[in-house]
């Protein structure tokens, strides 16, 4: 076995929201704590929402964002563990619905019949929060038993500052 197959096996699941810029925090972050680590991004996000060449330098595999066809090669390992980050409110609400439009949510839909953890950082504005939707859907999410952290609106606070985003702590949620 190659050095690269004895690390357990992480997907970063990254979703169109500005914050995803940073992914490379997390996968850094990730890299320290010895995971191996491929991401898959909603076709949205592909669109300019992060830097997808210094991603691939850094994770040394392709970003997945469309099914491959039946005779393709899987380009990643089955994963040991997933992080949803940034986690939209599209993507939170279509996955606890089951409706697995995309790659990057129908392998989160996955994950569940998988046994797979799952660890989650929500980046949903205050008033889509508000949506009862929403709220139906974390508590299902939550009963499957996806580890969900503290939710960043990416609101800017009362001294002027916008908080920083926790990618480390989606770590810390699988444990």
């Amino acid at each position: 076995m190659t050095e690269q197959a004895e690390k357990p096996f992480l997907y970063v699941v990254v979703c169109a929201a500005g914050i995803a810029a940073d992914v490379g925090r997390l996968i850094t972050a990730a890299q320290e704590r010895d995971w191996e680590v491929g991401v898959i991004a909603t076709p949205v996000t592909m669109n300019g929402f992060f830097d997808t060449a210094a991603v691939e330098a850094q994770t040394g595999r392709p970003i997945r964002s469309a099914w491959r066809t039946p005779g393709d090669p899987r380009p990643f390992p089955p994963p040991d563990a997933v992080i949803v980050a940034p986690a939209t409110f599209n993507t939170i609400n279509k996955w606890a619905a089951g409706l697995a439009d995309t790659l990057a949510v129908a392998t989160l839909c996955e994950t569940y019949g998988l046994g797979v953890p799952v660890a989650v950082l929500p980046c949903v504005a205050d008033a889509l929060a508000a949506h009862p939707a929403y709220q139906d859907s974390l508590i299902r999410l939550r009963a499957m038993g996806v580890r969900i952290g503290e939710p960043y609106s990416g609101e800017v606070g009362e001294d002027g500052v916008r908080p920083e985003f926790g990618w480390e702590g989606a770590l810390d949620l699988l444990g």
